[in-house]
């Protein structure tokens, strides 16, 4: 396949050459204090029946602003219910995204449709994140942001265990709420093979990037089956091995997110609960 997506990247800001963004300083410095807060908002998609995990339209915002220049492209590999495309068009940025499932590549598109539209471009493809590279040109992409499936965590009957009381019996208790049962979901996979498949993805991906360019994941840790399972060592050691330098990482302090948390684990087993933080993982690539 040569028939490239047929979209913009350059800038359209008169930034200096050098400059990793558009930011201001102001906001340069906020962002060096590696623990950020967020907030949903009413064009946030929050029905799980539409879409089991999302992010907040202002998480893509911040990331896009710190990394990219107005005009530039931006991708999302798992772009599910197409965050990271709404935020790229309030940001002027060209985004294309990439899932699975047509149901979300639709969804996606419904979402940027509806917005007034400006300079940017922004679309979803139904593909294989392996290739990702058949549709977007070599040496034209700026930044990838993207939430991946957590592995399995969600292929499994929901206990809300970290929910209180008879808060646990909502209507997600007892539910799979797992994005497909293909095998080519990185949803289906235990960590081992979730690394696996990352580092297939992202060395398959290289091609497409710009020198320079920032790969961000966000990514979660998890209990499974009784056991810490470190998904934040795994997406780092997938990236190390597909040639991606290991940058930063970034906090996502959920705290304010999360309402009424139960005991968990008191009074003989300390465990620090996963809903309230997650991981902004930032990587670069050198090209030459």
């Amino acid at each position: 396949m040569s028939d490239f997506i047929q979209i913009e990247n350059s800038r359209l800001c008169d930034c200096h050459k050098g400059y990793l963004s558009c930011i201001e300083a102001r906001n340069w410095m906020k962002n060096q204090i590696g623990v950020w807060e967020f907030m949903y908002e009413p064009r946030d998609v929050r029905d799980k029946n539409i879409h089991p995990a999302v992010f907040p339209i202002s998480m893509a915002k911040r990331v896009i602003e710190q990394f990219s220049h107005k005009g530039e492209l931006v991708i999302d590999p798992f772009v599910g219910s197409g965050t990271t495309l709404v935020a790229a068009h309030d940001l002027e940025r060209n985004a294309v995204g990439f899932d699975l499932k047509q149901e979300y590549v639709n969804l996606a598109n419904s979402r940027v449709a509806s917005e007034v539209s400006n300079r940017s471009k922004q679309i979803a493809v139904c593909t294989d994140a392996r290739d990702i590279s058949n549709y977007i040109a070599p040496n034209t992409v700026k930044l990838s942001f993207t939430s991946p499936p957590y592995a399995n965590i969600l292929n499994r009957q929901r206990k809300n265990k970290s929910r209180r009381g008879d808060l646990r019996y909502n209507e997600q208790f007892g539910k799979i709420e797992q994005y497909s049962q293909d095998s080519r979901d990185l949803g289906t996979r235990d960590a081992d093979d979730f690394e696996n498949a990352i580092y297939e993805i992202y060395l398959a991906m290289k091609p497409i990037f710009q020198d320079k360019a920032h790969i961000i994941i966000n990514i979660t840790d998890a209990w499974i089956d009784g056991k810490r399972v470190p998904l934040h060592i795994n997406i780092i050691n997938a990236l190390k091995k597909a040639g991606y330098e290991f940058r930063n990482t970034i906090i996502w302090d959920r705290r304010n997110l999360v309402n009424r948390i139960g005991i968990f684990g008191w009074p003989s087993s300390y465990i620090t609960m996963g809903t309230t933080f997650e991981y902004i993982l930032d990587f670069t690539l050198s090209t030459k």
